[in-house]
């Protein structure tokens, strides 16, 4: 069985728990971690940096300020709309997503798990209320419009997987940081797991519990590199639950997954939605013309 008819087989089947890594948004110009290779493209801040000393969230907070604009404004692409429709059909029983964009459930789909969190929040490392990163934003403005202004010169800049921008040190001057409305802390930071941190221990169960009950193990645009997903894939291994890789380069779970269809996701997500669901709304080529994406010379 070809990898196209084995996908298409395992989702007929439902109950398909899906994991989403970063793969799955840089069609939405939302850059990922890692090249092909697997190789880290970036190192971000720890959490450990970031309580140091306030001159390391000044550098954060101005970075993400830069960045935030472009990051809110990315949209979802027709992976994510393929796999919304997939969902919606009831076919997936949850999406584990280790992404902090929100863009899946923008697309439509509504069980979805935020492993790391979401940049949409920030949260206060000393009394842990919650506040939205549009009021941050508006803050730092307000606090900071010199930095504002100077700020125009770096919009361009590549935009970095944690949807900040590497600016040039001399930007930052004088930074104000925003502090919690809360309880007036100036430890305010992204609600995302950062480096060093880890996932909530009941979050944790809650997926290791998704994928004992689950019938096939999706992995859809991440590596694995790191633990805090690859833990569900050994999981999954260990309880004989099948497990197929969708990305087009490198994965840590290589060796104990079924298998590895190596091609860009929104082509196979499209036609997985074709053969499981029998149509893609807005496309003028569907199961009649064999299934086939325009360029694809895969099997029906």
């Amino acid at each position: 069985m070809d990898d196209r008819s084995y996908l298409a087989h395992r989702l007929r089947a439902g109950n398909v728990l899906v994991m989403t890594g970063a793969g799955l948004s840089t069609d939405s110009g939302l850059p990922d971690y890692r090249g092909p290779d697997g190789v880290r493209r970036v190192q971000p801040m720890t959490v450990a940096e970031f309580r140091a000393g306030a001159a390391a969230r000044q550098r954060y907070w101005s970075r993400s300020y830069v960045g935030w604009t472009r990051f809110r404004t990315a949209e979802p692409n027709p992976a994510h709309d393929h796999l919304a429709r997939l969902e919606g059909a009831g076919l997936l029983a949850a999406t584990i997503t280790q992404n902090v964009d929100g863009l899946a459930q923008r697309a439509g789909s509504r069980t979805v798990i935020e492993l790391h969190g979401n940049l949409g929040r920030a949260i206060c490392l000393d009394c842990r209320s919650t506040v939205d990163r549009e009021w941050v934003q508006r803050e730092f403005t307000r606090l900071n419009p010199a930095f504002a202004a100077d700020a125009e010169r770096a919009r361009n800049l590549p935009l970095r997987p944690d949807g900040d921008v590497d600016i040039d040190e001399s930007l930052i001057h004088d930074i104000t940081l925003v502090h919690c409305p809360t309880c007036g802390s100036d430890l305010l930071k992204p609600d995302v797991v950062m480096f060093g941190e880890s996932v909530p221990k009941p979050l944790v169960d809650h997926c290791f519990d998704l994928v004992a009950a689950s019938r096939t193990l999706l992995v859809v645009g991440s590596s694995l590199g790191v633990m805090s997903g690859y833990r569900f894939a050994r999981r999954a291994a260990a309880l004989e639950v099948p497990i197929v890789l969708m990305n087009t380069g490198w994965s840590r779970a290589e060796e104990i997954a079924t298998r590895h269809v190596h091609r860009p996701l929104r082509e196979v997500l499209q036609e997985a939605v074709w053969d499981v669901l029998g149509d893609v709304p807005g496309t003028d080529s569907g199961p009649e013309s064999g299934g086939l994406i325009p360029g694809s010379s895969d099997p029906a």
